[in-house]
Protein backbone atom coordinates (compact mmCIF):
# COMPACT_ATOMS: atom_id res chain seq x y z
CA UNK A 1 0.00 0.00 0.00
CA UNK A 2 1.03 3.10 -0.57
CA UNK A 3 0.47 4.86 2.27
CA UNK A 4 1.07 8.55 1.30
CA UNK A 5 -2.31 10.39 2.25
CA UNK A 6 -3.51 7.45 3.42
CA UNK A 7 -5.44 7.81 6.62
CA UNK A 8 -4.33 5.63 9.44
CA UNK A 9 -5.87 5.08 12.80
CA UNK A 10 -3.49 4.77 15.69
CA UNK A 11 -4.64 2.52 18.80
CA UNK A 12 -1.67 3.26 22.36
CA UNK A 13 -0.74 6.20 19.55
CA UNK A 14 1.30 8.27 22.37
CA UNK A 15 3.13 4.82 24.20
CA UNK A 16 6.86 4.14 22.73
CA UNK A 17 5.76 2.11 20.18
CA UNK A 18 3.00 4.10 19.36
CA UNK A 19 4.53 7.58 18.92
CA UNK A 20 7.70 6.23 17.18
CA UNK A 21 5.20 4.69 14.79
CA UNK A 22 3.02 8.18 14.32
CA UNK A 23 6.26 10.35 13.78
CA UNK A 24 7.41 7.33 10.86
CA UNK A 25 4.17 7.10 9.36
CA UNK A 26 3.69 10.95 9.38
CA UNK A 27 7.05 10.79 7.69
CA UNK A 28 5.83 8.79 4.82
CA UNK A 29 3.02 11.51 3.74
CA UNK A 30 -0.02 9.75 6.14
CA UNK A 31 -2.96 11.53 7.52
CA UNK A 32 -3.36 9.89 11.05
CA UNK A 33 -5.96 9.56 13.49
CA UNK A 34 -4.27 8.89 17.09
CA UNK A 35 -6.40 7.34 19.65
CA UNK A 36 -5.35 7.96 23.14
CA UNK A 37 -6.95 7.98 26.86
CA UNK A 38 -5.18 11.76 27.42
CA UNK A 39 -5.77 14.62 25.48
CA UNK A 40 -2.69 16.47 26.72
CA UNK A 41 -0.82 13.66 25.64
CA UNK A 42 -2.64 12.94 21.78
CA UNK A 43 -2.14 16.92 21.18
CA UNK A 44 1.40 16.98 22.35
CA UNK A 45 2.16 13.75 20.24
CA UNK A 46 0.33 15.55 17.18
CA UNK A 47 2.79 19.29 17.54
CA UNK A 48 5.65 16.61 17.11
CA UNK A 49 4.31 15.15 13.56
CA UNK A 50 4.77 16.46 10.40
CA UNK A 51 2.02 18.30 9.13
CA UNK A 52 0.21 18.42 12.16
CA UNK A 53 -2.76 20.33 10.73
CA UNK A 54 -3.80 16.94 8.24
CA UNK A 55 -3.84 14.57 11.67
CA UNK A 56 -6.78 13.89 13.87
CA UNK A 57 -7.70 12.49 17.57
CA UNK A 58 -10.14 10.67 19.45
CA UNK A 59 -9.69 10.26 23.44
CA UNK A 60 -10.52 7.09 24.69
CA UNK A 61 -9.99 4.31 26.79
CA UNK A 62 -10.01 0.72 25.03
CA UNK A 63 -10.33 -1.33 27.90
CA UNK A 64 -13.60 -0.32 28.25
CA UNK A 65 -16.89 -0.89 26.32
CA UNK A 66 -17.55 3.18 26.08
CA UNK A 67 -14.31 3.94 24.93
CA UNK A 68 -14.86 1.15 22.01
CA UNK A 69 -18.26 2.91 21.30
CA UNK A 70 -16.58 6.64 21.40
CA UNK A 71 -13.97 5.34 18.50
CA UNK A 72 -16.66 3.26 16.83
CA UNK A 73 -19.34 6.29 16.96
CA UNK A 74 -16.66 8.72 16.01
CA UNK A 75 -15.21 6.55 12.75
CA UNK A 76 -18.54 6.12 11.81
CA UNK A 77 -19.82 9.77 11.69
CA UNK A 78 -16.27 10.64 9.73
CA UNK A 79 -17.29 8.28 7.29
CA UNK A 80 -20.65 9.64 6.44
CA UNK A 81 -18.82 13.50 6.57
CA UNK A 82 -16.12 11.94 3.99
CA UNK A 83 -13.59 11.03 6.11
CA UNK A 84 -12.42 8.02 5.29
CA UNK A 85 -9.83 5.51 7.28
CA UNK A 86 -7.67 3.60 5.25
CA UNK A 87 -5.48 1.22 7.75
CA UNK A 88 -6.91 0.63 11.96
CA UNK A 89 -3.24 -0.71 13.88
CA UNK A 90 -4.17 -2.23 17.07
CA UNK A 91 -1.33 -1.03 18.67
CA UNK A 92 -2.53 -0.47 22.63
CA UNK A 93 -1.41 -3.16 25.20
CA UNK A 94 -0.13 -4.11 28.67
CA UNK A 95 1.22 -6.30 30.36
CA UNK A 96 2.87 -7.51 34.02
CA UNK A 97 5.70 -9.48 34.48
CA UNK A 98 4.68 -11.78 37.41
CA UNK A 99 4.16 -15.28 37.95
CA UNK A 100 0.28 -16.58 38.11
CA UNK A 101 0.11 -17.00 41.66
CA UNK A 102 1.00 -13.50 42.27
CA UNK A 103 -1.77 -12.15 40.43
CA UNK A 104 -4.61 -10.65 40.59
CA UNK A 105 -7.80 -11.63 38.75
CA UNK A 106 -9.01 -8.69 37.94
CA UNK A 107 -5.55 -7.50 36.48
CA UNK A 108 -5.13 -10.76 34.29
CA UNK A 109 -8.79 -9.96 32.87
CA UNK A 110 -7.37 -6.47 32.01
CA UNK A 111 -4.74 -7.79 29.99
CA UNK A 112 -6.72 -10.04 28.22
CA UNK A 113 -9.38 -7.06 27.49
CA UNK A 114 -6.70 -4.49 26.20
CA UNK A 115 -4.83 -7.24 24.60
CA UNK A 116 -7.07 -9.37 23.03
CA UNK A 117 -10.81 -8.40 23.14
CA UNK A 118 -10.10 -4.98 22.33
CA UNK A 119 -8.14 -5.39 18.88
CA UNK A 120 -10.87 -8.23 18.12
CA UNK A 121 -13.62 -6.00 18.67
CA UNK A 122 -12.57 -2.82 17.19
CA UNK A 123 -11.54 -4.60 14.25
CA UNK A 124 -15.12 -6.19 13.89
CA UNK A 125 -16.27 -2.64 14.03
CA UNK A 126 -13.72 -1.34 11.81
CA UNK A 127 -15.79 -3.56 9.13
CA UNK A 128 -18.41 -1.25 8.84
CA UNK A 129 -16.47 1.95 8.53
CA UNK A 130 -12.87 0.86 6.96
CA UNK A 131 -12.57 1.97 3.18
CA UNK A 132 -11.91 -0.77 0.58
CA UNK A 133 -8.73 -1.60 -0.07
CA UNK A 134 -8.20 -1.29 3.63
CA UNK A 135 -5.93 -3.21 6.08
CA UNK A 136 -5.89 -3.90 9.91
CA UNK A 137 -2.80 -4.79 11.40
CA UNK A 138 -2.36 -6.24 14.80
CA UNK A 139 0.36 -5.83 16.81
CA UNK A 140 1.86 -9.05 18.63
CA UNK A 141 5.07 -10.10 20.27
CA UNK A 142 7.56 -12.99 19.55
CA UNK A 143 5.34 -13.84 23.28
CA UNK A 144 2.63 -14.99 21.23
CA UNK A 145 4.61 -17.80 19.99
CA UNK A 146 6.96 -18.64 22.99
CA UNK A 147 5.73 -19.19 26.21
CA UNK A 148 8.02 -17.33 28.48
CA UNK A 149 7.64 -17.29 32.47
CA UNK A 150 5.88 -14.59 33.82
CA UNK A 151 4.57 -13.52 31.08
CA UNK A 152 1.64 -16.43 30.78
CA UNK A 153 -1.61 -14.46 30.45
CA UNK A 154 0.36 -11.79 28.02
CA UNK A 155 1.64 -14.78 25.77
CA UNK A 156 -2.06 -16.49 25.59
CA UNK A 157 -3.30 -13.13 24.77
CA UNK A 158 -0.84 -12.56 22.02
CA UNK A 159 -0.83 -15.94 20.93
CA UNK A 160 -5.13 -15.68 20.25
CA UNK A 161 -4.39 -12.96 18.98
CA UNK A 162 -2.37 -14.37 16.08
CA UNK A 163 -4.53 -17.03 15.12
CA UNK A 164 -7.18 -14.50 15.29
CA UNK A 165 -5.34 -12.28 12.45
CA UNK A 166 -4.07 -15.35 10.82
CA UNK A 167 -8.09 -16.61 10.30
CA UNK A 168 -9.57 -13.17 10.02
CA UNK A 169 -7.08 -12.61 6.69
CA UNK A 170 -8.36 -16.14 5.28
CA UNK A 171 -12.73 -15.16 6.52
CA UNK A 172 -11.62 -11.84 4.52
CA UNK A 173 -10.75 -13.26 1.66
CA UNK A 174 -11.96 -11.23 -1.53
CA UNK A 175 -13.32 -8.66 0.98
CA UNK A 176 -11.31 -5.75 0.14
CA UNK A 177 -9.59 -5.99 3.24
CA UNK A 178 -6.31 -7.87 4.38
CA UNK A 179 -5.49 -8.42 8.35
CA UNK A 180 -1.43 -8.53 9.32
CA UNK A 181 0.10 -9.30 12.20
CA UNK A 182 3.26 -8.04 13.47
CA UNK A 183 5.37 -9.61 16.41
CA UNK A 184 7.83 -7.45 17.96
CA UNK A 185 10.51 -9.03 20.56
CA UNK A 186 11.61 -7.14 23.76
CA UNK A 187 11.41 -3.49 23.03
CA UNK A 188 12.46 -0.44 25.39
CA UNK A 189 9.27 0.73 26.34
CA UNK A 190 7.32 2.17 29.30
CA UNK A 191 5.66 -1.45 29.60
CA UNK A 192 8.70 -2.85 30.85
CA UNK A 193 9.34 -2.12 34.44
CA UNK A 194 12.97 -1.90 35.73
CA UNK A 195 13.18 -5.43 36.89
CA UNK A 196 12.39 -6.39 33.15
CA UNK A 197 15.05 -4.23 32.23
CA UNK A 198 17.83 -5.81 34.26
CA UNK A 199 16.68 -9.53 33.43
CA UNK A 200 16.74 -8.68 29.87
CA UNK A 201 20.47 -7.84 30.81
CA UNK A 202 21.09 -10.31 32.79
CA UNK A 203 20.33 -12.98 30.52
CA UNK A 204 21.58 -10.85 27.59
CA UNK A 205 18.23 -10.58 25.55
CA UNK A 206 18.25 -8.56 22.80
CA UNK A 207 15.97 -5.46 22.85
CA UNK A 208 15.10 -3.00 20.12
CA UNK A 209 14.39 0.55 19.93
CA UNK A 210 10.53 1.55 19.38
CA UNK A 211 11.52 3.13 16.31
CA UNK A 212 13.21 -0.56 15.28
CA UNK A 213 9.24 -1.59 15.28
CA UNK A 214 8.25 1.65 14.20
CA UNK A 215 10.13 0.99 11.00
CA UNK A 216 9.04 -2.60 10.63
CA UNK A 217 5.11 -1.69 10.63
CA UNK A 218 5.96 1.03 8.31
CA UNK A 219 7.26 -1.82 6.09
CA UNK A 220 5.04 -4.37 7.17
CA UNK A 221 2.00 -1.60 5.96
CA UNK A 222 3.65 -0.91 2.47
CA UNK A 223 4.31 -4.74 1.61
CA UNK A 224 0.86 -5.96 2.94
CA UNK A 225 3.35 -8.43 4.94
CA UNK A 226 0.92 -11.17 6.43
CA UNK A 227 2.85 -12.37 9.24
CA UNK A 228 6.36 -10.53 10.67
CA UNK A 229 8.29 -11.72 13.23
CA UNK A 230 10.97 -9.33 14.14
CA UNK A 231 14.58 -10.15 15.61
CA UNK A 232 17.50 -12.60 15.41
CA UNK A 233 17.49 -15.22 17.00
CA UNK A 234 14.21 -14.76 18.30
CA UNK A 235 12.56 -15.48 14.44
CA UNK A 236 14.57 -18.64 15.33
CA UNK A 237 13.25 -19.64 18.23
CA UNK A 238 9.54 -18.81 16.86
CA UNK A 239 9.99 -21.60 14.40
CA UNK A 240 12.30 -24.16 16.86
CA UNK A 241 9.03 -23.46 19.55
CA UNK A 242 6.77 -24.55 16.70
CA UNK A 243 9.02 -27.48 15.44
CA UNK A 244 10.79 -28.69 18.56
CA UNK A 245 9.49 -27.00 21.53
CA UNK A 246 11.43 -29.47 23.94
CA UNK A 247 14.58 -27.70 22.92
CA UNK A 248 13.09 -24.18 23.52
CA UNK A 249 11.51 -25.96 27.02
CA UNK A 250 15.51 -26.88 27.94
CA UNK A 251 16.90 -23.34 26.84
CA UNK A 252 14.43 -21.36 28.84
CA UNK A 253 15.14 -24.18 31.84
CA UNK A 254 18.44 -23.30 32.55
CA UNK A 255 16.83 -19.30 32.93
CA UNK A 256 14.11 -20.23 35.43
CA UNK A 257 16.17 -19.44 38.45
CA UNK A 258 17.31 -15.93 37.38
CA UNK A 259 13.25 -15.63 36.25
CA UNK A 260 12.52 -16.35 39.47
CA UNK A 261 15.38 -13.91 41.28
CA UNK A 262 13.88 -10.91 39.39
CA UNK A 263 10.23 -11.77 39.42
CA UNK A 264 10.78 -11.80 42.89
CA UNK A 265 11.79 -8.70 43.46
CA UNK A 266 9.59 -5.49 44.86
CA UNK A 267 9.25 -2.41 42.52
Amino acid sequence: MNLDQKRILLTGATGGIGSATAIKLAEAGAHLVLVGRKQDKLDALKAQLANPGQHLTITADLSQPDGLSTLDSTCRTWREQGIRIDVVINNAGTNQFAYLSQRLGASIEQEFQLNLITPVLLSQKALGWINRPGIILNVGSTFGAIGYPGFSTYCAAKAALHRFSEAMQRELQGAGIQMLYLAPRATATRLNDDRVTALNDALGNNTDQPETVAAAITTALRKESTCTWLGWPEKLFVRLNQLLPGLVSSSIRKQHSRITEFVSKTL
